[in-house]
């Protein structure tokens, strides 16, 4: 009967153990997961500040005004531009493609 006990008793402390071992790696994750979905949150916050910083830069009055102040352009007047087709591409704008 002693011996049962002691058995019995020496099951019980490894199970306890096990069972401590278990929770303390639950924990360990559970904080490493917690940082993880920090991490996330601030990449989500930092790529709206760049998608707003691209939208930004590229806006079309932004372009216009260093196009015309830096590189000095302008825009056209349109009785100024021509537009030129290839001989090739006209042909294949008729019908069936045949000329």
């Amino acid at each position: 009967m002693i011996r049962l006990n002691l058995l019995l008793t020496l099951i019980l402390i490894a199970c306890a153990l096990s069972v401590v071992t278990s929770q303390h790696n639950a924990r360990k994750l559970f904080v490493e997961l917690e940082k993880e979905q920090e991490l996330a949150r601030q990449l989500a916050i930092e790529l709206g500040q760049l998608q707003l910083e691209q939208s930004t830069w590229a806006l079309q009055a932004r372009v216009e005004k260093i196009a015309s102040e830096q590189i000095r352009m302008r825009v056209l007047d349109p009785s100024q531009v021509r537009i030129i087709m290839p001989e090739n591409v006209m042909n294949t704008n008729t019908a069936g493609g045949i000329p």
